[in-house]
């Protein structure tokens, strides 16, 4: 995240990887925007991908890559700053497959499974468990729970990346799994950021003194991150005449605090334009003139300050309003202060100082992002965004960016200002020292407060997009929450189905979350939409169907049962088709095993057990009709299924094997 006088921090990330210097610009519209892929896998691609290409390798890389690859486990150590996390996200990147997840475990936290309970982990999952930060309690319980965890890793084929607390003791039992990495030169780091950010290689090769002087020493991997792009900023910015040298000199003169000057400044302000003026440049730095001068006026009406009823010709022009700031236009009409990284600095003092404006600046971006002009982009709207956001959490008050959120939701929602809210909690989750407290309350949201407006849809897109590219069993609990609750519209429900299709573990927890609920109509709404089938029955890349396991079957048998129950045919026949449709599929005893948990379901029912029968046995009729490989298979389907009511009932021989049901392995069991 952006601070004072600094530029992008980049430590312990978590959710998305910021794996570059400068500002964090997602797309996070795939739920307000149209989508027939799931956005959180390409976020979480893309931002992996983009990692690997940034990152220069720390010193013993490869032992850590052998390791990983010899026994699934890797445990690794360094400084702080040396690329640990980094590290460890790269290696996991390299064994992605399309049969696994990556999963950072969050061990202690509300809803999150313990390292040693086996359902953690599933067959090709990537699982990254970060406790460089973590206390010696902390650390304590996560060793003791990492044999569980390693086995449970080997059993499924996975890869478990471990970055241990700098310093911290290990059993001597795991120390073999232990990797110290070392922080690269910081030359190779500076110059692949360099070229990363599209500065010429003739330019970046060449000798310099400020770069000499500030690699001087060890500096953290980010501290090198933050000055390649106060680097890359600087030529932006800078003359045609000036080169490297020039650049790299303005890069570190940005790096000084600038706090001084701005409070010269602003002493020397007294007008109420002239420091709108200079709140909006800071805010909207970068951004078009039109833009700067509309936002600024904005920002008066904001607060309430009264008109100087001068005639409009006897106005300042805004190219000596902005002189007055230490501020210019560019050849584009884009404004920007005069010094580099000077619009941070400006922010600071205006929040640090001047409390009283921070309530009104949140109704101020709300009006800015709703601002009909075509230079209002979303690059200029997330900017902002990210700017008052950064404030926010840099002293602490992630409470206060949370509510902004809420009510930038809740008060005439616009598009906009939903894509604001995204943005706002995007920043919040992406922050290592709020994100913990985000996904509580986001949680809390979810499964408890009221929400207004279209604040549920916000919540959608951060649990869809951005929680579960990294925590997808969080964002699985908590889309649940927001599918129960939903009225009027099926998004929670789709981004709650899409994501437990995207992984075998993920569907096994939302079927049993559902067998221990309440079951109430809400619960077998999503029952019905999650049920499908087809990844039910896949063997793809494992030894046996999620329908093969008993714990799967026993939930399947529960929901069933309170469909068949409760609900009108009507609701659960088309359903019910599906099934009938895929065991007639020839998918052998995955196929029967469909058939005899209906028949298990329905035999529950025992008040009502004759009609659930016939109803079922009438669905079987009907979906003959509407069966895609025509009625043959169907009607011997049909005739199957029968056979097995019959046995239910007591009126019939217990069924023989088919052929090949009789050749499953014998290990595989029936409801």
């Amino acid at each position: 995240m952006n601070q004072p006088g600094g530029g992008t921090r980049v430590e312990n990330p978590q959710g998305f990887t910021h794996t570059g210097p400068g500002n964090i610009y997602v797309n996070v519209g795939a739920q307000l925007q149209d989508s027939d892929k799931p956005a959180f896998r390409r976020v979480a691609e893309d931002q992996l991908r983009r990692l690997r290409r940034v990152l220069v390798a720390p010193v013993n890389m490869g032992k850590a890559r052998a390791t990983l690859a010899e026994t699934g486990t890797v445990i690794l150590d360094g400084t702080p700053g040396s690329g640990r996390t980094s590290a460890a996200r790269v290696l996991l990147r390299e064994y992605h497959q399309d049969g696994g997840v990556f999963h950072e475990l969050l061990p202690g936290e509300k809803d999150e499974l313990s390292l040693h309970d086996p359902a953690l982990v599933e067959a090709g999952d990537q699982l990254l468990l970060d406790l460089s930060a973590a206390d010696d309690r902390q650390w304590s319980a996560a060793r003791a729970d990492l044999p569980a965890l390693r086995k449970a890793v080997h059993e499924q084929h996975a890869h478990l990346v471990i970055v241990m607390p700098h310093r911290g003791t290990l059993d001597p039992d795991l120390q073999y799994y232990r990797v110290e990495i070392h922080q690269p030169p910081g030359l190779n780091v500076l110059r692949r950021h360099l070229r990363m950010h599209g500065v010429p290689y003739e330019q970046y090769l060449q000798p310099d003194l400020t770069v000499d002087e500030f690699l001087r020493g060890t500096r953290p991997m980010r501290e090198i991150a933050d000055f390649a792009d106060l680097v890359r900023r600087a030529r932006e910015t800078a003359r045609p005449d000036e080169e490297f040298a020039q650049w790299c000199a303005t890069a570190k003169k940005a790096r000084n605090d600038r706090q001084k000057e701005v409070t010269a400044l602003v002493a020397g302000l007294s007008e109420a334009p002239q420091r709108a003026l200079l709140i909006t440049v800071s805010m909207l730095h970068g951004a078009h003139a039109d833009v700067i001068h509309h936002a600024a006026q904005l920002l008066l009406r904001t607060l309430d300050s009264p008109a100087d009823g001068i005639p409009l010709l006897q106005h300042k022009d805004l190219a000596k309003r902005l002189e007055e700031i230490s501020a210019e236009t560019g050849p584009g009409g884009h404004v920007r202060f005069k010094e580099l990284d000077y619009d941070s600095a400006v922010r600071a003092h205006f929040w640090n100082y001047m409390p009283d404006l921070r309530p009104h600046l949140g109704a101020w971006v709300a009006s800015v992002v709703d601002l009909n002009d075509p230079h209002v982009v979303p690059a200029v709207r997330d900017g902002l965004v990210e700017r008052v956001a950064v404030q926010y959490l840099r002293t602490g008050r992630g409470d206060g960016l949370a509510s902004l959120a809420e009510r930038w939701s809740s008060e005439a929602a616009s598009r906009a200002r939903l894509e604001a809210a995204v943005h706002a909690l995007t920043c919040g989750l992406n922050d290592p020292a709020h994100d913990r407290e985000f996904r509580e309350r986001i949680y809390q949201w979810c499964a408890h407060r009221r929400l207004r407006g279209e604040f549920a849809q916000v919540l959608v897109q951060i649990c869809a997009d951005v929680l579960a590219a990294s925590h997808p069993d969080q964002a699985l609990l908590r889309l649940y929450y927001l599918a129960r609750r939903e009225r009027g519209t099926t998004r929670a429900l789709q981004a709650l189905c899409d994501l437990a299709s995207s992984s075998r573990r993920l569907q096994r927890r939302l079927l049993d979350r559902l067998a221990r609920s309440d079951l109430s109509p809400p619960d077998l709404g999503i029952f019905l939409r999650a049920c499908d089938p087809v990844p039910l029955t896949d063997r793809s890349g494992t030894s046996r169907a999620l329908v093969e396991e008993n714990g799967v079957q026993r939930s399947l048998t529960t929901c069933w049962h309170a469909v068949l129950a409760s609900l009108p045919r009507a609701r659960w026949q088309p359903h019910a088709e599906h099934w009938l449709h895929r065991a007639a599929d020839g998918t052998g005893h995955r196929g029967t095993a469909l058939l005899d948990l209906l028949v298990s379901a329905a035999d529950r029912c025992e008040e009502r057990r004759g009609e659930v029968f016939a109803a079922l046995y009438a669905s079987a009729r009907q979906a003959e009709r509407t069966a895609p490989r025509g009625p043959t298979r169907s009607v011997e389907t049909t005739e199957l299924l029968l056979h097995r009511i019959s046995v239910a009932q007591g009126l019939g021989p217990a069924p023989s094997p088919s052929p090949a049901s009789a050749s499953a392995s014998a290990g595989e069991t029936r409801p």
